[in-house]
């Protein structure tokens, strides 16, 4: 069994995760703060992988960053930066195609909060920054990890996403649902099912893990 695909999957979801973190925590405190008329639309594109197929957001991703149009022919040959089957292709499409997964829950969680919390200590004179690092985030540990979690999984069973932008280049653009797709096209259905039961067991704990986690915090917290 070549492991490569998996390890690949892996280092692809985690640094999609911990990019879309430091993404998602300044965008979620603004679209809880915030009263402008743009926050509907900011949440509307945020939302949008969720009902897109992968097909569409991949296709799109392919036209603006192909080198026959502007932008894409910046970027490849002034920049040399190749993103069309590429692995940094990759994580930009996981980024926007797993934003909701992140967004959503940590969202949730700081618009649940009391606003007694910001507003106290704004009166204290504490900055945003001190604010969100200090009193918000700490609160909000359970949506946060429910985030981390659901991003991490989410970007493990990419495929539609991944196989356009990708494509299907072994140990640079490969992944694991690419290698299922690939054993299932050649009837090795052995291979295929070594592939997907480790995905399934992989997801089935770190999923369990969070519920046990959630689980136990909120028991402490009522306690």
């Amino acid at each position: 069994m070549d492991f490569e695909p998996l390890i690949l999957t892996f280092k692809l979801a985690s640094i999609t995760t911990v990019l879309l973190f430091v993404i998602a925590i300044p965008l979620c405190y603004w679209l809880v703060q915030t009263r402008s008329k743009t926050k509907p639309i900011i949440e509307t594109l945020v939302s949008m992988p969720l009902v897109l197929p992968p097909t569409v957001l991949g296709f799109y991703f392919l036209v603006f960053l192909s080198p026959n149009t502007v932008f894409g022919n910046w970027l490849e040959n002034i920049l040399g930066i190749k993103l069309i089957f590429s692995f940094t292709g990759l994580v930009i499409a996981s980024i926007i195609y797993s934003l909701p997964f992140m967004v959503h829950p940590i969202q949730a969680g700081l618009s649940a909060l009391p606003k007694s919390y910001t507003e106290t200590a704004k009166l204290m004179g504490k900055s945003k920054w001190t604010i969100l690092s200090k009193i918000l985030i700490p609160n909000i540990k359970p949506a946060i990890l429910t985030g981390l979690v659901l991003t991490f999984a989410h970007t493990i069973g990419e495929f539609g996403v991944v196989l356009m932008i990708g494509g299907n280049i072994p140990g640079k653009t490969k992944v694991a649902s690419i290698a299922i797709y690939d054993e299932v096209e050649t009837l090795n259905y052995a291979a295929a099912n070594q592939y997907s039961l480790i995905l399934l067991i992989i997801s089935f704990v770190i999923l369990l893990s969070v519920y046990l986690i959630n689980g136990g915090y909120l028991k402490r917290t009522v306690r």
